[in-house]
């Protein structure tokens, strides 16, 4: 076999190699990898902030600043009676409403905001929550 050849080979062998090992672990659609995904976060499942709907990412825009919200019911205690989150004191969680197009309602979407700085979304009312990676 020509050295050329043999060169070329190995080479093609490596990036396949290298492109392999790159993207172990990674699910397409998968939120952040695991080696940055926060404490409290362990063990759910994930969503980058920049991949929640656009409602959702304008709702994280208004708890930023702080409102003002366009629901009375934003920024009230979220009680967590569903125990899906971690169980924390009474006061600990606060809940903010997702508008969702075409509802005549508040709908199911739904961001929680922990008092240590977690952000949660829930667009099923309260049945599952992704911790939203900021």
């Amino acid at each position: 076999m020509p050295r050329s050849l043999f060169r070329a080979l190995g080479a093609l062998f490596l990036c396949v190699a290298l492109a392999g090992a790159v993207g172990c672990g990674a699910k397409p659609g998968s939120a952040a990898p695991a080696a940055s995904t926060p404490a409290w976060a362990k063990g759910m499942a994930t969503v980058r902030a920049d991949a929640l709907p656009p409602q959702a990412r304008e709702v994280l825009a208004l708890i930023d600043k702080g409102g003002p919200y366009p629901y009375r019911q934003d920024g009230t205690v979220f009680g967590n009676f569903e125990k899906v989150l971690p169980q924390q004191k009474r006061g600990y969680y606060h809940e903010y409403t997702v508008r969702t197009p075409g509802e005549r309602d508040r709908g199911a979407r739904r961001i929680v905001t922990g008092g240590s700085g977690e952000f949660y979304y829930t667009d099923d009312h309260y049945e599952t929550f992704k911790a939203v990676l900021r």
